[in-house]
């Protein structure tokens, strides 16, 4: 499944200068980018910020998931000339040997304290696996873009 992420307004204002609260401004290309799965996480854009409004939410660790999530490797951060669209991207997660059921996942910064929250995706319902691999194939656009009006 191909999926795209959607921004916490709060998480985008900390990315680019920690103006929402002091000491969250995020390095999305040096800083620790984690993706968690979540089970019946009612997302709010423009309220939560940090992992503490999320945390709740987490499955349980199993077979190739642990707690607190997957570290985002290999992550990317690309403008493109004549378009102006900025794409952040990395790899796609999997959850090898895993039995999972998830609602959502969340993108968030685990560097800084408090984990501030980058972005989230919903699966439009209940995706799950049985002792196999359990996949996030981010969207070819990228795991999130800027694009001018």
């Amino acid at each position: 499944m191909a999926v795209t992420a959607k921004w916490y307004g709060l998480g985008m204002a900390n990315l680019v200068g920690g103006t929402v609260a002091a000491g969250t401004a995020i390095d999305y290309m040096s800083d620790t980018i984690k993706v968690s799965l979540h089970l019946n996480y009612t997302p709010d854009q423009d309220t939560h910020q940090f992992w503490g409004s999320v945390s709740a939410s987490e499955i349980a660790a199993t077979g190739g998931y642990i707690a607190g999530g997957s570290t985002l490797l290999n992550k990317t951060l690309t403008y493109t000339t004549g378009t102006n669209v900025l794409k952040f991207d990395g790899d796609d997660q999997t959850y090898a040997a895993s039995t999972i059921s998830a609602t959502q996942a969340v993108v968030a910064d685990h560097t800084i304290a408090g984990t501030p929250l980058l972005g989230y995706v919903d699966f439009g319902g209940t995706v799950s696996s049985t002792a196999g691999n359990w996949t996030i194939t981010w969207d070819s656009a990228g795991i999130f873009t800027i694009t001018p009006a």
